[in-house]
């Protein structure tokens, strides 16, 4: 298997004094390749902060992201951009679509910016198993909300990241859509050997990662 992530003493404070907010607070963590990650914490635990570092969207104040052995903190911020578009797919909980290309487009969006040729079969492939193979000239605006993450999941996946990150990906949808979501990203990350580290503070959505863990004010407690 082999690690693929890994976080040395990440630190990450905001503001100063008394009003010192320890967002992440000297947190080592190691995901293994292959491996369906679940970060699980309250509001406010710190969690959001974590992905965002392991998605080198934000930098630390200390310590290291490793992502296949790439210390992404080391590289200067134009060469961060392009190890993200490369390396790391992200699913959003707001989906981020772009709301003029239709569904096709924005999932291919990425293979574009980084002057990549579309693997036809491969994405369409993709698109089969989220079952939107009828609506890729749809746009956004036409799709329900368990529709538009589906086509947030078939974008992460397209480029074939090292690793897919979830920011609370079914965070505005239903029940009953939520779990239809996260079943089907279960589905193709096992698919494509993916990597999947997801943040949530639903224990029934974390129930369904290979490992949990628990973040409390900053630190991983278990």
């Amino acid at each position: 298997m082999g690690t693929i992530l890994k976080t040395v003493n990440l630190v990450k404070y905001y503001g100063g004094g008394e009003n010192q907010v320890r967002a992440i607070d000297h947190t080592s963590i190691e995901v293994e390749n292959g491996e369906f990650a679940a970060i699980v914490g309250r509001s406010g635990s710190g969690k959001s902060t974590l992905l965002h570092m392991l998605g080198g969207l934000d930098r630390p104040d200390d310590g290291e992201v490793l992502i296949e052995g790439q210390n992404i903190f080391s590289l200067k911020d134009e060469q961060l951009a392009v190890f993200r578009r490369r390396k790391i797919g992200f699913i959003f909980q707001d989906y981020n679509l772009i709301p003029a290309l239709n569904v096709w487009e924005n999932i291919v969006l990425p293979l574009g910016l980084d002057g990549k040729r579309v693997n036809q079969d491969f994405v369409m492939g993709i698109v089969e198993n989220i079952e939107l193979e009828k609506k890729l000239k749809s746009l956004p605006s036409t799709l329900s909300g368990g529709q538009k993450q589906r086509v947030a999941i078939a974008r992460a996946l397209a480029s074939r990241p090292a690793i897919i990150l979830a920011d609370e990906p079914t965070g505005n949808l239903d029940s009953r859509t939520e779990m239809e979501v996260i079943s089907i990203l279960k589905t193709c990350v096992r698919k494509y050997g993916q990597t999947l580290v997801m943040i949530t503070h639903d224990e029934t959505i974390a129930q369904m990662a290979d490992r949990i863990m628990v973040i409390e004010d900053g630190k991983v407690v278990r």
